[in-house]
Formats: C-alpha cells, sequence, structure tokens
C-alpha cells in the first residue's frame, strides 16, 4: 500500500466502525467542557463524568464558580487527582473568563492557552468539540496509534499532531480525532492488546511493532 492508500484504509475503517461519534466527556456547553477536559488530566474520562454532575449541580458558569472557594472546589473533585493544582486552575480561569471575556469561553488557542491548568491538548479539544474549529487534539490513544500505524516517528505528541494535520483532511481532522480515540481504547489498547482484533494495525502496522508483537506471543 502506497502511504496514501494505508491513510485512506484509516480513515474509511473508522468511519465505518464509527459512523456517529459520542463525544467521551460529558458537558453542555463551552464552559462545562472546558472544565471537564481539564479534569480529565491523568485521568479518566468515566471517572470524570461521575464527579463532574456533582460540581456543576453547584456551579456550572464561570459565575457560579467563582463564589465557591477553591477548597470547596478541591473537596468536590479530589477523586480525579490532581485535585489541588486542577481546582485552583477552575477558580482562577473563571475569573479570568469574567473579568477578560465577558463570562464567555474565547475561541482561539492563544486566548485559551493563557488560561491557567489549560494547555494545547485541553484548547485544542474545545476548539474542536464545543466550537467545531478544525483541530487535531492528540492524547496518549493517538500518539500511540499513529506511530502503530507508522504515520508518525512522532517522539512527543507535537510532532504527532503536526504529521496528523498533514496527512489527514482538515475536514474530517474533528472527526478523526475522536474517531482513532475510540478505536484505540476498544481495538488497539496499550496493555492487552489483541493484534487479530485491530484491524487497522494489523493491516498497515510498523513492521518492528508487528515484529515485536509477535517476538513476545511466542514467549
Amino acid at each position: 500500500m502506497t502511504k496514501q492508500e494505508k491513510v485512506n484504509f484509516v480513515i474509511n475503517t473508522l468511519y465505518k466502525l464509527y459512523p456517529e461519534i459520542p463525544i467521551p466527556l460529558d458537558h453542555k456547553d463551552p464552559y462545562t467542557l472546558l472544565i471537564a477536559v481539564l479534569m480529565s488530566a491523568q485521568s479518566t474520562d468515566v471517572r470524570v463524568n461521575k464527579i463532574t454532575p456533582l460540581l456543576f449541580e453547584r456551579a456550572d458558569n464561570p459565575y457560579d464558580m467563582i463564589k465557591l472557594s477553591v477548597e470547596e472546589i478541591r473537596e468536590i473533585i479530589k477523586p480525579v487527582g490532581l485535585s489541588p493544582m486542577k481546582s485552583k486552575g477552575i477558580h482562577g480561569l473563571s475569573q479570568i473568563l469574567i473579568d477578560k471575556h465577558n463570562g464567555d469561553v474565547p475561541k482561539t488557542y492563544e486566548a485559551l492557552e493563557e488560561l491557567p491548568a489549560v494547555g494545547h491538548k485541553t484548547a485544542a479539544v474545545v476548539l474542536s468539540q464545543a466550537f467545531g474549529i478544525p483541530a487535531f487534539p492528540v492524547d496518549t490513544h493517538i500518539h500511540r496509534l499513529m506511530y502503530r500505524w507508522n504515520l508518525t516517528n512522532g517522539k512527543n505528541v507535537v510532532q504527532t499532531e503536526k504529521d496528523a494535520k498533514r496527512i489527514f483532511p482538515e475536514e474530517l481532522w474533528n472527526d478523526l480525532h475522536l474517531q482513532i480515540i475510540w478505536y484505540g481504547r476498544q481495538y488497539s489498547p496499550a496493555r492487552g492488546w489483541d493484534l487479530e482484533k485491530d484491524i487497522i494495525t494489523k493491516t498497515i502496522g510498523r513492521k518492528s511493532v508487528l515484529d515485536e508483537y509477535y517476538k513476545k506471543k511466542k514467549k
């Protein structure tokens, strides 16, 4: 297969598997998505989805959020981990949204990345999922799969994101990043990986990755 045929195979397979693409984090507007994504750092979406309703019951907008103390926020979100940093970030960014953006979530990387506890990936998720602006947020699943599929040699997520944006058509970015995440969780996980179920890696996978897999299977 040529590189382009491989890319087309990935796109077509993912659209067959995920014609409807669920959003992993529960939210109702850009602000609640921003908070949910911030909370998901080094945690799982399942855990975040259990905790956000408790937080949003108390405050689902920046004006109500700043009425809570950092300590109160921390107490609610403790189960998701890293709560000292995340609670400060949530309180701090809510204040900045009020002071600088009339309480609205901004629609640019620059403005989003100026907010406390908001990095490039969080900004990309918000732009893509809240506003439909083309972005390609790269998480650990996407980083792993793009390498397994020999579509990047990226040693880090920055390079992987550049490669993903270069090879995939921009109008598909917002769908594809979610489809790859779901595929990674269901068919190509880091642990307990069964290549027989992973049709994409089995078909176009990097030779060194496949060799390593079969070597381990023999042991």
